[in-house]
């Protein structure tokens, strides 16, 4: 570990946090890294100083930076990226830990480790060559593989066509367009067809069956091939076709495996998958260069970091947005004066055997009045989860979750026994101590995160790919709409806002209150004012629901259920 390495650890033993960590020091890491650095959020860059284009001798293709040698570009970008306040250690990432408070845990080699609200990965590939002797050694320098970077150093030179899989006649075929004298050495690969066979020869490609045993070197200059038998073919260039596999065994842990990538139905490589602006199905994890995409050239990378830096600023404003309104209605909450919302007979969370009468707001203060309510019994609730939560979220990909009015936590616990990281919120200590037992009864606890909350004025920090409000109904003041139009701000692109609520009151409910008004789901929906093109509907119904009366007696209820989805993943 290096001196530099170890001043990113914090005072008092804590992992120093930032809001982006980018792994990989080569285009795409430090472009990202430059971008939001002019963006003033904290970044840190941890390069473990193996640049895949290290044994080349310059950069191409890269307006303004033609012929720039690797280590130049990159010691540039990291000065620019400093010079803005960006910070850049040394070191290999050994693990990234997602973290149930948020955000991830990096731990570099040495035992240093830093805390990161988001990530961004541009670790890139490893070339996987041919095992021919000297291949290897003269890999950047003679042997090379892509004709862009390469092709005009070695124009009208006798180049050699490795072949190594059915794209070699495409890769002699394509080299053409740099030298008449072009030579595709069939080594290891299947027959040439007829077909192939005369497109080379049309094009004046000569072929040369037999296996390539080694190369030829002289005065440090590649000369020729050297087949089985002894025969040295001349060459001063041979292009091979490397196998390229993503740089992602970091990413594993987080749940992110690799995709292989096929050309003309032949396995060229593995990538991380991801969108247009480099985020992957993990939430808060963003790509970026040839982790992404294999054939990303350098000039590429750099334009895919600045665009997965804009991705991540845009959801760090977005969350930032989210804390900020969560703050203002702590400061300034909102009352209810009208009832609309307001049930006079329902109970936060989940679903139960027995209803209750309850108290109003004259009673005791809202607090008092659930703690009160959680204390008449050991168990209030059934201790099963939602039939519909379970419904609509089996089939969806575990990832955070935010459980609003959690009670007893019989949803948290299903959702964390499915390998969700939970957040749960209720208002009293009462139901979240009972809860966080049964967690630990159920080995669930460590995927459970309790948090006290009067929602009415504050609001757990963080996004989520599901956000779960049960019957969020209380005989005391609530400002349900206010709460759930917070609940639809946390959730994240791709991520599902669900929300089940009573429609009416129960059968054995004769004189119902006039002023009550159970909202439709529909009203819901509006009442969330959600901003254009940003939402689909996925289910908006009413339904009939068995339940059990004061005095055992079978009874039904009507209640209704909304699930939205943000779009952008």
């Amino acid at each position: 570990m290096t001196e530099r390495t170890r001043e990113i650890v914090a005072p008092q033993g804590e992992d120093r946090r930032y809001e982006v960590v980018v792994v990989g020091g080569g285009a795409a890491g430090l472009s990202g890294a430059l971008t939001l650095a002019r963006a003033r959020r904290s970044v840190l860059v941890i390069d473990a100083g193996r640049p895949r284009n290290a044994p080349a001798g310059h950069v191409h293709s890269y307006l303004a930076r033609e012929g720039t040698p690797p280590a130049d570009l990159l010691a540039t970008g990291r000065a620019e990226v400093t010079g803005y306040g960006g910070e850049i250690v040394d070191g290999d990432v050994v693990a990234v830990e997602r973290l149930d408070a948020g955000g991830f845990r990096v731990v570099l080699d040495g035992g240093a480790a830093v805390v990161a609200d988001r990530l961004l990965v541009t670790t890139g590939l490893v070339d996987e060559l041919p095992p021919v002797p000297g291949v290897a050694e003269r890999w950047g320098r003679e042997v090379l593989h892509c004709p862009y970077c390469h092709g005009w150093e070695v124009r009208d030179q006798a180049i050699g066509v490795l072949a190594t899989g059915p794209l070699a006649v495409h890769q002699a075929l394509m080299w053409r367009q740099w030298s008449t004298d072009v030579t595709l050495f069939t080594h290891t690969a299947s027959r040439i067809g007829d077909d192939d066979y005369e497109r080379l020869v049309a094009r004046g490609i000569a072929v040369v069956d037999g296996e390539v045993t080694d190369l030829e070197v002289t005065d440090d200059r590649l000369t020729g091939v050297r087949l089985t038998g002894g025969r040295v073919v001349s060459c001063q260039a041979l292009v091979v076709g490397p196998r390229f596999t993503a740089r992602a065994d970091i990413l594993t842990g987080l749940g992110l495996e690799t995709t292989e990538q096929e050309m003309g139905g032949h396995v060229v490589g593995t990538y991380v998958a991801a969108d247009p602006s480099g985020a992957t199905r993990v939430p808060g994890v963003w790509v970026a260069g040839n982790v992404a995409n294999l054939t990303e050239q350098v000039i590429g990378a750099a334009a895919a970091g600045v665009r997965a830096a804009a991705a991540i600023n845009a959801d760090l404003t977005a969350e930032e947005t989210s804390r900020a309104v969560a703050a203002r209605r702590h400061d300034h909450p909102v009352r209810e004066g009208t009832g609309r919302e307001g049930t006079g007979h329902e109970h936060t969370a989940h679903e139960h055997t027995r209803e209750h009468t309850p108290m109003t707001e004259d009673n005791a203060a809202t607090e008092e009045f659930w703690d009160a309510r959680y204390g008449q019994s050991d168990q209030i609730w059934s201790g099963n989860p939602n039939a519909v939560l379970v419904r609509e979220v089996t089939d969806l990909e575990p990832g955070r979750a935010l459980d609003l009015g959690c009670g007893e936590g019989a949803d948290a616990i299903w959702l964390a026994r499915r390998g969700w990281h939970v957040t749960a919120v209720d208002i009293s200590r009462v139901a979240l101590d009972r809860a966080a037992k049964w967690a630990a009864a159920e080995d669930v606890a460590e995927r459970i995160d309790w948090q006290w909350h009067d929602l009415g004025k504050s609001f757990p920090s963080g996004v989520f790919e599901l956000v779960s409000a049960h019957f969020l109904h209380s005989p005391v003041e609530l400002p349900r709409e206010e709460i759930l139009r917070t609940a639809a701000a946390a959730v994240a692109p791709g991520g599902v806002l669900l929300v089940v609520g009573h429609a009416g009151f129960p059968s054995w409910e004769h004189n119902p209150h006039p002023e009550v008004h159970f909202p439709t789901s529909d009203e819901v929906l509006d009442a969330l004012d959600l901003p254009d093109g940003q939402w689909e509907v996925l289910l908006s119904e009413e339904y009939e629901r068995v339940q059990t009366g004061p005095d055992g007696q079978p009874a039904t209820r009507m209640d209704n259920v909304l699930k939205i989805r943000r779009l952008g993943a």
